[in-house]
């Protein structure tokens, strides 16, 4: 074969046949509320504190497999008795997902979410040789027990995804929900909590069922909350049999010791680092009311990020924001655009440009 073979010439699976790698835009722009990232990175204390537990890790040796120490430190932090045993950490929640659905999906198999949502979900799908299936949401975009119940009753899932908050839009799912479709479905239900922290109630979190229904998984990640996006990790707790069954499919030292070694520092350090959560959901609050003050409709949200437009070009919106410095994400449903909330200085700016483009395209 030549050396400059191009994809096409290449036996992809053909499900890849002319798929792009999934991604939002990485531009260099003074701006950046696209990702839903946390805009305070760790204090110097904290930092410093990782660079000492990265220099006493070992290079040289394989890290622990099961991750006992940090598995420890989260199910600490979650709290409500969960168990070490309860706990999984992988590469970001991501790889937490391929986990579930290389245990629970494959072939012949399907996972069911409900749109919009998170992107990815059809990617884990299609990687994994899982059947994709979908049902919509309700106009205001939040979910029922009847809704998710009948769409288990029509797509026969061995796995369903409820995400609250939900990304894109924020909207949260009521545990009593939650509750319901537990009682009325032996699928693994995973509750993926990515923004738990930022809602109002963070304490409504499906974590408290989990002494209850042993097909249920609640999925979090330390990248939001905890300002850890850079660190790359995610975790689920669940029955001690599922995380067993994660065990299974992931390949040997699949978290790194120095991954391992600075969530274990952040975990030590949560209080100093979740008191900018409280800062970044006022600002979320704000947004809630200011977008709506500027002349766009807002979706109610209890994540870090906002929904904001109609716009009958969202992508001219998205290239003027752009052209002025900031960086937003076109996703979600047709003709509306997504923003995080950042620093007061960002957030302004994000004010400040969207209030010019606005008097441009009107």
């Amino acid at each position: 074969m030549r050396p400059d073979v191009t994809l096409a010439e290449l036996p992809l699976r053909p499900e890849l046949v002319g798929e792009k790698p999934y991604g939002a835009p990485q531009l260099d722009v003074p701006v950046r509320l696209n990702v839903n990232e946390n805009p305070y990175p760790p204090s110097a204390q904290v930092r410093a504190e990782i660079g000492q537990a990265l220099a006493a890790s070992a290079l040289n040796r394989y890290p622990d497999r099961e991750a006992l120490g940090l598995r420890m430190a989260l199910a600490g932090y979650l709290g409500h008795g969960v168990r070490p045993e309860q706990v999984w950490a992988a590469n970001g929640s991501n790889e937490v997902m391929t986990h579930l659905l290389q245990a629970f999906g494959g072939p012949g198999r399907a996972v069911l979410s409900f749109t919009p949502t998170y992107s990815m979900y059809p990617e884990y799908a299609r990687n994994t040789h899982t059947r994709y299936v979908t049902a919509p949401r309700a106009t205001d975009y939040t979910l029922d027990a009847a809704t998710v119940l009948g769409a288990i009753e029509e797509h026969r899932p061995e796995v369903v995804v409820i995400t609250t908050p939900n990304n894109p839009t924020g909207t949260t799912t009521p545990l009593a929900v939650i509750e319901e479709v537990l009682s009325g479905t032996d699928a693994i239900v995973v509750v993926d909590e990515a923004y738990q922290e930022f809602a109002r109630h963070p304490e409504r979190t499906a974590v408290t069922l989990l002494g209850r229904f042993g097909n249920l998984v609640v999925s979090r990640t330390m990248s939001k909350a905890f300002a850890l996006a850079g660190g790359r990790v995610g975790y689920l707790a669940a029955s001690p049999a599922i995380v067993d069954a994660c065990r299974i499919v992931r390949l040997p030292y699949h978290l790194s010791a120095q991954t391992q070694a600075v969530a274990e520092v952040a975990l030590r350090h949560a209080p100093e680092l979740l008191a900018k959560v409280d800062e970044l959901r006022a600002t979320r609050d704000e947004m809630l009311l200011r977008l709506p003050q500027l002349g766009v409709e807002v979706i109610d949200s209890d994540a870090n990020f906002c929904l904001f437009g109609p716009f009958a070009d969202r992508h001219d919106v998205w290239q003027r924001l752009l052209d002025r410095g900031v960086l937003v994400r076109e996703t979600g449903p047709t003709g509306w655009l997504r923003v995080t909330a950042g620093t007061p200085a960002e957030t302004q700016a994000f004010y400040d440009a969207l209030t010019e483009v606005l008097e441009e395209i009107r």
